[in-house]
């Protein structure tokens, strides 16, 4: 029961994630590679100002400005000096490399000593709970603090997704929207896409360094190189929840979609490990999971339209 209730709590910190790949990659249809930069960033500048001693929520709330900073200044280098996207990314990715150690000042950043949010959590559950350190859940023994980790994140992301479905039903996330859909009509109608863009992948990456401030205290510590691949796994549960809900469904079925797919891909990646998976086999059968994933709905339009054929052929 630890692993599932850890399985869920990871998928819900990672569900953020998750969000921020859905705004850049299906909203702005924008392959923005910052996420594995801001990502990191998030956790550098949360852990290090944790263990400077600052309040936890101080510091998660500056690894979402710092992860906003990176999507910026993706957008400005993409909109106001025609760089290419994707370019643009890489570029402000392999920057904060080196910032994110200059931020750290080493590779690492131990939190197991420091107050986070996470132990906050854990202590809220344990006073609701009585004091009690586990509690019987469908007949197996739960700890109660992951009990409080796991409610924490529930709460955390409900908010998100619904502070994201009303943002982007408001006028200006609606122009956001349109940005990505059709650019030369919102254009038209007088609407700066270079704003949108770059405000668009501000909210990504804000998103996105949220996440890995969050992951950096739920797993007690920051790398440098905790962001390496996480806009893989971020596409990743995009796709899970896209299967889930459909690809043609509202935006509200979409944001919950993102945030169910982070959940799942979570189980089945413990549930893998649980098997026997190597560890260090993780990252590949990520990116061939997303591959597929990919490619699958190109080459089912190709099978239907033979399996079509014959039958037209033979009337």
């Amino acid at each position: 029961m630890t692993l599932l209730m850890g399985a869920f709590s990871m998928g819900i910190i990672l569900s953020f994630l998750a969000l921020g790949v859905y705004i850049s990659f299906r909203i702005f249809n924008f392959p923005d590679i910052t996420a594995d930069g801001s990502f990191a960033a998030g956790g550098a500048v949360a852990a290090t100002l944790i263990a400077a001693g600052i309040s936890p929520l101080i510091a998660t709330v500056a690894g979402i400005l710092v992860g906003m900073l990176a999507g910026a200044i993706t957008g400005i280098i993409h909109t106001k000096f025609k760089i290419n996207g994707l370019l643009s990314g890489i570029l402000v990715m392999t920057a904060f490399y080196s910032i994110n150690l200059h931020v750290m000042g080493k590779s690492n950043i131990p939190l197991i000593s420091c107050a986070t949010l996470t132990t906050y959590a854990e202590k809220a559950a344990s006073v609701l709970f009585m004091g009690r350190e586990t509690v019987e859940i469908f007949g197996r023994e739960c700890y109660t603090g992951d009990i409080g980790v796991l409610a924490a994140g529930l709460l955390f992301a409900a908010l998100a997704a619904i502070l994201l479905y009303w943002y982007f039903r408001t006028n200006l996330g609606s122009a956001m929207r349109a940005t990505g859909d059709n650019p030369q009509m919102i254009l038209a109608l007088g609407v700066n896409t270079g704003n949108m863009i770059i405000i668009g992948l501000a909210i990504s990456n804000g998103l996105i360094g949220l996440s890995g401030a969050l992951l950096a205290q739920y797993q007690g510590f920051a790398d440098v190189q905790m962001g390496i691949g996480m806009v893989v796994w971020g596409l990743a549960s995009v796709i899970i929840g896209e299967a889930l809900t459909g690809q043609n469904s509202g935006l509200g079925f979409t944001i919950t979609g993102a945030i169910m797919g982070s959940v799942l891909f979570r189980l089945l990646v413990a549930l893998a490990l649980r098997w026997g998976l190597n560890p260090n086999d993780l990252k590949l059968i990520t990116a061939a999971f997303v591959f597929i994933a990919l490619i699958s709905p190109e080459l089912i339009k190709k099978i239907k339209k033979r399996n079509t054929f014959p039958s037209m052929s033979r009337t």
